[in-house]
């Protein structure tokens, strides 16, 4: 994720993934080819060794010769909690050593065979040399058996170095992280719908039956009470890290920064008290009263968390506070986002939002803006503007089916230059190499909200690994 330099933003440490590694071959082999166990047993070690490069976690169970010893494998990664199970076949071995594993561990499975190198010297190999570079053999009948057992089957093919082959390693694991993240998560959700939003109202069970996880749900009160306790202290030293983060217009007015300041400080409690990982929140008000001055303090505090790596979003929609939960997770930042305008004469899709935004994605120093009126909302007060990073982006939500299952929709495309409006919004024009028109029919075709997270780079083969674990689909929308 690109961070402009000159922002001091703090990320929260996410947890790391945990992997669970077991390598294995025939033990017949090894009193036949003396040479050939060690041999493999290095190849494994540096197996571990790249997991750990990868950020990970790895809870190592050592080498399997026999279905006894798989056995004894699988109930050590069922009892470490692993979210990925990573089975290396280092040369042929039967399926009864690894069907175990399989089920009794609770995470998916991804089986590697990477060989030692490119390709065999085929003039001066033995067959215990040949032997090391078997491990393709096992393959399919672990797909078999698999299949027939009932349980997902994915695998990655290649050399020990072969950096297309880690490279498609890395990205499972990545989607392990942001299930896992997704299993574990407590997502806040403060206030109540926005009136008439039939898109955005979600059940919130089939968030725990979808994804897993807990929504909290919290009243604008639990809000109050903590801005309420908030120092002069404390708010003075808020306006001042905005003041380093962000440029300020001239329409800014001080009551509305430190108003702003005030519910961030408190904020940062609300989520620290209930140990939130996302957050979605609207509250609509009247006349000015004590929630509705909430409702209108909370853009400045929310961009802040959400560049630190706690999405939050407004208009209640937590399905997108999830989506941009996920892209985070990715390294893609994720900014909450709907369609503004089509630009025909430049072919560009014009997308951002008002409110919340994702600091960590801006293209440059964002700019806080003073706003008399919020438009469609009421209150007033400060609001941040911004065009997210010029290059390689991806649209990303999540949408929810009539039998209640959810699907991700994803779409690549390129934030490129173009004017933009100056009017407190984050405004990015995004070109997906077709005619505006014909792809906005096709991303509203798909059933998606009119909310979804812009994230930084090309995102669908993580999306599509990470949709492949949670056994959810995804849509792609494509020129």
């Amino acid at each position: 994720m690109t961070v402009p330099a000159e922002l001091p933003l703090d990320r929260v440490a996410a947890p790391r993934v945990k992997v669970g590694l077991v390598a294995g071959g025939l033990g017949a082999y090894w009193p036949q080819f003396p040479d050939l166990l060690p041999q493999l047993r290095r190849s494994a070690e540096r197996v571990s060794e790249r997991m750990r490069e990868l950020g990970a976690d790895v809870v190592d169970v050592g080498f399997i010769s026999d279905a006894q010893e798989g056995a004894v494998a699988a109930e050590r990664l069922r009892a470490a909690g692993c979210d990925l199970i990573v089975g290396f076949l280092t040369t042929y071995m039967t399926a009864t050593m690894l069907v175990p594993v399989a089920q009794r561990s609770g995470a998916p499975v991804l089986l590697i065979n990477l060989q030692p190198t490119e390709s065999m010297d085929h003039a001066s190999f033995d067959t215990g040399q040949w032997l090391a570079y078997c491990g393709a053999c096992p393959l399919p009948e672990m797909a078999n058996a698999f299949e027939r057992c009932g349980v997902p089957f994915r695998s990655v093919s290649g050399y020990l170095e072969d950096e297309r082959a880690w490279t498609r390693i890395g990205r499972w694991v990545r989607a392990a992280g942001v299930r896992a993240a997704l299993r574990h998560g407590r997502h806040g959700l403060m206030g109540h719908l926005y009136p008439g939003m039939l898109d955005v109202s979600t059940d919130l069970t089939l968030v725990s039956a979808n994804f897993g996880g807990h929504v909290e749900v919290l009243e604008f009160d639990d809000l109050r009470v903590r801005v309420e306790k908030v120092t002069d202290a404390e708010v003075r030293a808020r306006k001042d890290h905005a003041a380093e983060i962000f440029e300020l217009a001239d329409s800014v007015k001080d009551d509305d920064l430190t108003w702003a300041a005030r519910v961030s400080a408190g904020l940062d409690r609300l989520v620290e008290d209930f140990e939130l990982d996302s957050l979605a929140y609207y509250h609509r008000g009247l006349d000015g009263e004590t929630h509705e001055r909430l409702g209108a303090g909370m853009i400045l505090g929310a961009s802040l968390l959400t560049a630190r790596g706690i999405p939050a979003a407004g208009e209640y929609e937590l399905r997108t506070s999830l989506a941009m939960l996920i892209a985070d997770r990715l390294g893609a930042g994720g900014s909450f986002t709907e369609l503004q305008a089509l630009d025909f004469h430049r072919g560009h899709v014009e997308m951002g939002h008002d409110g919340p935004a994702h600091l960590a994605i801006s293209a440059r120093r964002p700019l806080l803006r003073g706003l008399g009126v919020y438009h469609g909302k009421r209150g007033y007060g400060v609001s941040v503007e911004f065009d997210v990073k010029h290059g390689p982006v991806t649209a990303f939500g999540i949408i929810q089916r009539r039998d209640g299952r959810y699907a991700l929709v994803a779409s690549e495309g390129e934030v490129v230059d173009g004017p933009l409006l100056q009017i407190g919004n984050t405004t990015s024009r995004v070109d997906f190499g077709c005619d505006p028109g014909e792809w906005t029919d096709a991303w509203s075709a798909t059933g998606i909200s009119h909310h979804w997270a812009l994230g930084t780079g090309h995102r669908i083969a993580d999306l599509r690994a990470l949709a492949d674990l949670m056994g959810i689909d995804l849509v792609e929308v494509r020129p």
